[in-house]
């Protein structure tokens, strides 16, 4: 039975007792039958099945045949708006997520005082009201007082930084600008923030170079952080784009993230074995790590660069036809007699799903030992992508118990962890005694996800009981009244209670 890495509190009193659990304690290790005591808000005692008993008042969770593990951490979402806005976080919560990393790709709600409608891909996670946020710190504060149903940690985003202290983006930064986007970060950083992200691939940095990263994701090293980075080309230039990725990560000397793996567009297919060689030599002499999520689709704005006439593109929202979200675009282009190129222009601004991997790339990325589970969910689309509401039970059910792509103590380090340690959040991510208590209990042999192209809203099944931060949150697929996530600042999520 595995305890560590944190350490026994003097009196093991329960607030909660879960009893008669099977214990997948996030390590990878086989699970073990145990009950699990919860006090003040963390993991008090855990023990052999049947040996603990309920204090008075405690509340006891009988969870005969259910799997016991440490709620899942979602690396890679866009819900920087959605914690403020729909704080109840149902479509993570319903999937067993306990803690969601927001941020990523470059763009971030914080920090810019918007005195414009925000350019894409800014325009994916908020309108010119939603990004009035002057500084990390009041982000942050805003959140805490929103009380989401989930843990929240921060990335600073690239693209953010960009549109907030240049005039033109679409331009290397001067001296002065990138001085400015340093001070900003490094502000975000003492805030709490978790590191830096970027999007090169985007046109709000497709101009930076990397020297202009460099500068910035020094300063995400200098407090400690991560970098994590959406790269310039997940296409035919993928190679050189993770290259370049790396290299900033080693000039920092800090930790480099690889964000939604994949090798896109039919002309790539396959290639999963190169990139992966690649990561794996780059893991000899730095930290490297990759998120990726588990569907062969992705999701982004609808621009006319990117439409090939070959792959299958759905539409997930547009602004000027919203009537069309959910439709293909070849269907939209041959009902108004025009090429998919023009439709695309006439959609925008739109955003779509992609189907631009083959299911052995997929397999391939998530089979690597060091890959991480992130959604990439985009809650604000009105017909999203399914991976907002089904990632990690698809994980579950699909790759694991169908599949058998990993064992079931695996797919679970996948999703905790792995993804703790590698984000700083020692208190997090294991069933170990003194850990903050964020669990899911589920049914290894029903967890499944219900969310579809067709009908993507939809929650996952199986999932039994979410617990964040030692509260039950949701509870027979109804989440609870209190919320009690908090805000993840890296100063206070560095260390375990050991140390």
């Amino acid at each position: 039975m595995m305890t560590t890495p944190c350490t026994m509190p003097s009196t093991p009193s329960s607030d909660l007792l879960i009893r008669n659990a099977e214990v997948y304690d996030g390590s990878g290790s086989p699970a073990f039958r145990a009950d699990v005591a919860l006090r003040a808000g963390r993991i008090a005692a855990i023990a052999a099945a049947g040996s603990l008993q309920a204090q008075p008042g405690a509340r006891l969770i009988d969870a005969q045949g259910l799997a016991l593990a440490p709620g899942f951490i979602d690396v890679h979402t866009h819900d920087d708006r959605q914690v403020l806005d729909a704080p109840a976080m149902l479509p993570k919560l319903t999937q067993g997520v306990t803690t969601v990393i927001t941020g990523n790709c470059g763009i971030s709600l914080a920090p810019w005082q918007a005195t414009m409608a925000p350019p894409a891909p800014l325009s994916l996670i908020g309108t010119q009201p939603d990004y009035r946020y002057a500084s990390v710190a009041d982000y942050a504060s805003s959140v805490q007082d929103a009380r989401p149903a989930v843990n929240v940690g921060m990335l600073i985003g690239h693209s953010t930084l960009r549109v907030n202290a240049m005039r033109d983006t679409q331009a290397p930064a001067t001296a002065q600008e990138i001085e400015a986007m340093r001070a900003l970060l490094d502000e975000g950083m003492r805030a709490g923030a978790l590191g830096f992200s970027s999007g090169l691939f985007y046109k709000t940095s497709s101009h930076a170079n990397n020297e202009e990263v460099i500068a910035l994701v020094s300063v995400a090293a200098e407090h400690g952080g991560i970098y994590t980075s959406h790269i310039r080309d997940e296409y035919d230039g993928v190679i050189d784009a993770l290259n370049e990725a790396c290299d900033a990560g080693r000039a920092a000397r800090l930790p480099v993230v690889l964000s939604h793996h994949k090798c896109a567009g039919p002309a790539n297919w396959g290639r999963s074995s190169e990139t992966l060689a690649l990561i794996t030599e780059r893991r000899r002499t730095q930290a490297v790590g990759l998120d990726a999520y588990p569907y062969v689709a992705g999701s982004t704005v609808l621009d006319p660069d990117y439409v090939d006439g070959v792959i299958r593109i759905m539409v997930s929202w547009s602004q000027a036809h919203p009537q069309m979200a959910g439709r293909d675009l070849s269907d939209i282009a041959a009902e108004w007699g025009v090429d998919q190129k023009e439709a695309a222009r006439r959609l925008h601004p739109a955003g779509a799903v992609y189907f631009q991997m083959r299911e052995d790339d997929v397999r391939r990325v998530l089979s690597y030992p060091h890959t991480m589970i992130g959604s990439d969910g985009l809650p604000h689309d009105a017909h999203p992508h399914p991976r907002l509401w089904g990632s990690f039970p698809r994980v579950l059910g699909h790759y694991c118990r169908e599949e058998q792509l990993f064992t079931l103590p695996e797919a679970i380090r996948r999703m905790t962890s792995l993804s703790a340690d590698t984000f700083g959040l020692k208190q997090r991510g294991r069933v170990a005694v003194g850990c903050w208590a964020d669990l899911v209990l589920f049914d290894p042999a029903t967890v499944a996800d219900r969310a579809s192209f067709a009908q993507p809203k939809q929650a996952a099944a199986g999932i039994v009981c979410v617990l964040v931060n030692g509260e039950v949150a949701l509870e027979g697929g109804v989440p609870a009244a209190a919320r009690h996530g908090r805000v993840l600042r890296r100063q206070e999520e560095r260390y375990s209670p050991a140390e």
